[in-house]
């Protein structure tokens, strides 16, 4: 960690100090469940198997009328209004908005001294455990790396590394940056980053 600088607040422009949090908890809701999988599926009587026969005669019985056993109210019927995997939980959210809640969630980790500025990420031997050394240097539960271009070695590097992940500056979003305890960045991401503001 010797060539990294701790972004502070004063370094940041002033539109990241405005973005209302709102902002970022929607951008987290619409992620999470854009992640969703509508896996959830029942049958209808239409689809589940049997009943073509009909139970007992229509009449004469002294029982209601009954036309198959895969009606709902029977055992081994089909549900009636069941969960199909039909449903589409995407929600939509637009580039504005992604844009502050990336701000926001920046904002909220500069201002606990969670935003590391580094030269360059980059572990030439492209072991794990030169990754884990430089992951340990700045003393965090857990790390977002983003990088420029990742190169092969490092990416093998941080491949297994448990508690930190390596992205490039397209990949980050609010979620990931609210999700992390810490980001390290190149700087020229970071002046990147807050050029765009």
């Amino acid at each position: 960690m010797s060539n990294a600088v701790v972004v502070k607040t004063a370094d940041l422009p002033q539109s990241f100090l405005e973005v209302h949090p709102h902002n970022l908890y929607l951008y987290c809701k619409a992620y999470a469940a854009n992640l969703r999988a509508s896996n959830a599926h029942t049958k209808n009587r239409s689809a589940v198997s049997g009943g073509g026969k009909k139970p007992f005669a229509q009449k004469g019985g002294g029982r209601a009328r009954q036309g198959s056993t895969r009606a709902p109210q029977f055992r081994g019927g089909g549900v009636v209004f069941g969960p199909t995997n039909e449903k589409n939980y995407t929600q939509k959210v637009n580039k504005k908005q992604k844009r502050l809640a990336l701000m926001h969630a920046i904002a909220e980790k500069v201002a606990n001294d969670k935003v590391f500025v580094v030269d360059s990420i980059s572990i030439e031997s492209g072991k794990t455990k030169d990754a884990n050394e430089f992951f340990k240097s700045f003393g965090q539960r857990d790390v977002l790396f983003v990088k420029e271009l990742i190169d092969d070695k490092t990416y093998l590097a941080f491949r297994n590394l448990d508690k930190s992940y390596l992205i490039e500056p397209n990949e980050l979003n609010g979620y990931l940056a609210a999700a992390f305890h810490a980001i390290v960045i190149e700087k020229s991401v970071w002046e990147n980053l807050i050029k765009e503001s």
